[in-house]
């Protein structure tokens, strides 16, 4: 499960690897459930037909945001299980729908347990492009009447990747996010439901990571600082899909 990830943000990454063009040009930074960031999807329909097809917009990192459930469960939605996306009662719709995204990522964390202890650790491709993560996505009407998107990321089971294989808390499954190869990213978005788990599969690419532990803050800092749901430091190995 990936309950934190870096996303793509910088205008020149999001172009040269993604195919699409950003007003916002920002650094590098941690994102945590319920913040915002950059999604791909399927241009809208009535916008003008173009090459690539793809759209950049922005969604909460979590399916269910907190204006419509604040909830445990709810809080847990920012993966979902490939296997089961199109039965679980929060997924199945989007599922149903079509309502498939590319999440870019620079990075994504997770909990390493070979020290005895977990221990946050960043995780990249070995060849330095972005991730482009397999998502789906919704829409909401928030409280204040403004139409906001949310996101989940899809996961697959990775019991037996060489790499994933090593994260997450000793005795449970392990997990991966469905990393996209750059040549599905147009099929994945187009492609017919029935055909869509075809590309949720484990990547055979090269991962590489290393220890990133989340830094000390003051006080001071905490208070003043909006934080999420819950603390999602390394010592959280959320069960994701419940529902």
């Amino acid at each position: 499960m990936c309950a934190n990830y870096i996303p793509v943000t910088r205008a020149s990454r999001l172009l040269e690897f993604f195919g699409v063009e950003s007003e916002i040009d920002a650094l590098d930074a941690d994102l945590f459930p319920m913040g915002l960031a950059p999604f791909i999807r399927l241009a809208p329909a009535g916008t003008e037909p173009t090459e690539m097809a793809r759209f950049l917009d922005t969604a909460i990192f979590r399916f269910v945001p907190d204006f419509v459930a604040k909830v445990d469960w709810a809080r847990k939605t920012y993966n979902a299980r490939s296997e089961t996306v199109d039965s679980r009662r929060n997924y199945k719709q989007a599922w149903a729908n079509g309502q498939r995204c590319i999440i870019p990522a620079e990075s994504i964390y997770e909990p390493n347990y070979e020290s005895g202890k977990s221990v946050r650790w960043r995780i990249s491709r070995g060849d330095g492009q972005p991730m482009g993560i397999a998502g789906i996505y919704q829409s909401w009407t928030n409280p204040q009447g403004e139409v906001v998107f949310s996101m989940a990321m899809l996961t697959v089971n990775a019991d037996d990747h060489p790499f994933m294989k090593r994260f997450h808390e000793p005795g449970h499954e392990k997990r991966m996010v469905v990393i996209l190869e750059p040549e599905d990213y147009d099929n994945w978005l187009r492609c017919p439901v029935v055909e869509a788990k075809h590309f949720c599969r484990q990547w055979p690419g090269q991962l590489v990571g290393e220890p990133a532990p989340l830094p000390t803050r003051s006080r001071a800092t905490a208070r003043t600082r909006k934080q999420p749901d819950r603390p999602l430091g390394p010592d959280v190995d959320p069960t994701g899909d419940l529902f």
